[in-house]
């Protein structure tokens, strides 16, 4: 053979040895080629996940914190986030036309009205693979992200109503923070101030009436019976009426629509307006902020008057829409951010949220902070809102308009009750079955 034919041999041996190694990095090794959505080692170009989300301004810079932070740990994949205004809307759109994120940011309670479309993807074979404890979730936020039987997500932070109390209008009238609903009363009667027809000062706010959940629970009652019908009109809802009547128009400790009377942009709990409210842990940030002069402290809900105890859980999560194209990196973004200790501890850090993973919960910066202790305990007894798919029509669209009424003093505890229970009924049973 000559000299030149096998130097042509060796070359042409040689280049098919470095293309079974994959030695030029430009495909896998099946002989397919690669792309953007390449996951490996070596020269493999990174997955590239987007996160939808609907928090822009200091929620963004937060969200983007911990997705720099995902991005940082590994060489795999690559998070970014993408702020969508009307998200759920335009969610829904690109699920039928092929657009969806590969994670999106979920507000739990949706999971009833969405879940049955087939627009999320269940994540349990997940969890069981990677041995992610449910034990390390509060139950009742699993719940939120469970529908027949299967669960959509994780949750990324919890909440719950407690009761924020100006500490100096409580220290100058010798009072203690209330634990049952007769001392929150007579607290609420002792800091009222009124200068003839004019409140100055509200004892207690009343602004919102979607809190009846909350004092239903308080009352021993539920909202929903276990035949799917709303179940307030009742001993447990008459109370609670009667107790936001005495407080309205014989005690006198709020006026309705006192707040908006302020003035726009005015805090009445920073500004001393009103010396208690129920509130959750997100306004603790805009209290530390703007209210300089203000010293507050925090406790649970108090008690009805049997002793019952009552807050409403809720918050958001972490999911994985059906279309995403990379569903097993999806699970791994969401599966570091919320089923880890150190991971949950710096989104609590960063964003002033208590997070979904309980672990991270028993850290000092929440055990060691007496502002953060009543909602770590309100959480042990919180509930989720009912997860019937048409529970939030029909507190919109028949409980809330009715019990407006009532605080307005245009309507009776009977008919409030009666109407909320008819409309809300109605409500229930055309919205039972997703569409």
């Amino acid at each position: 053979m000559k000299k030149w034919m096998l130097v042509m041999l060796v070359m042409v041996l040689f280049g098919a040895m470095l293309a079974g190694c994959g030695g030029s990095g430009s495909g896998d090794s099946s002989g397919n080629g690669g792309s953007s959505g390449d996951s490996g080692s070596g020269n493999a170009k990174k997955v590239k996940l987007t996160f939808w989300g609907d928090w822009g301004g200091e929620g963004q810079k937060q969200f983007e914190t911990m997705v720099d932070a995902f991005n940082k740990s590994q060489d795999k994949i690559e998070v970014k986030y993408v702020l969508q205004q009307d998200m759920v809307t335009k969610f829904l759109t690109a699920a039928t036309s092929g657009g969806s994120p590969d994670i999106l940011f979920w507000d739990r309670w949706r999971t009833s009205l969405y879940a049955p479309k087939n627009v999320l993807r269940p994540i349990d074979d997940y969890m069981e693979r990677d041995g992610v404890n449910k034990s390390d979730f509060f139950d009742e936020s699993l719940k939120e992200l469970t529908n027949s039987d299967k669960l959509y997500g994780l949750p990324l932070t919890v909440d719950a109503r407690a009761l924020f109390y100006n500490k100096k209008m409580f220290a100058d009238a010798g009072l203690e923070a209330p634990t049952t609903w007769d001392e929150l009363e007579q607290a609420a009667k002792t800091l009222t101030k009124w200068n003839g027809s004019k409140l100055e000062t509200s004892g207690f706010s009343m602004a919102d009436p979607g809190l009846f959940n909350m004092y239903l629970q308080q009352a021993g009652g539920q909202m929903l019976g276990e035949d799917g019908k709303t179940n307030f009109n009742n001993e447990q809802g008459k109370q609670v009426l009667e107790f936001w009547q005495r407080l309205l128009n014989e005690d006198k400790v709020y006026k309705v629509g006192f707040e908006k009377g302020l003035g726009e942009g005015t805090d009445a709990f920073v500004t001393g307006k009103v010396a208690m409210l129920y509130t959750g842990p997100w306004m603790m940030s805009t209290y530390n902020k703007y209210g300089k002069d203000l010293d507050y402290g925090i406790v649970p809900p108090p008690a009805g008057p049997n002793g019952d105890k009552g807050s409403v859980m809720g918050g958001f999560g972490l999911v994985i829409p059906q279309g995403s194209k990379h569903p097993d990196e999806a699970w791994e973004f969401i599966k570091w951010w919320t089923a880890n200790k150190d991971n949950a501890l710096l989104w609590a850090k960063t964003s002033l949220n208590l997070p979904g993973f309980k672990p991270a919960l028993e850290d000092p910066f929440f055990t060691e902070d007496p502002l953060w202790k009543p909602f770590t305990e309100t959480l042990e007894f919180a509930k989720t809102r009912p997860t019937h798919p048409g529970y939030s029509v029909m507190e919109e669209n028949a409980l809330i308009p009715n019990l407006e009424l009532l605080l307005q003093n245009k309507q009776s505890i009977d008919d409030t009750l009666k109407k909320a229970q008819e409309q809300g009924d109605k409500l229930l049973a055309e919205n039972a079955v997703v569409k």
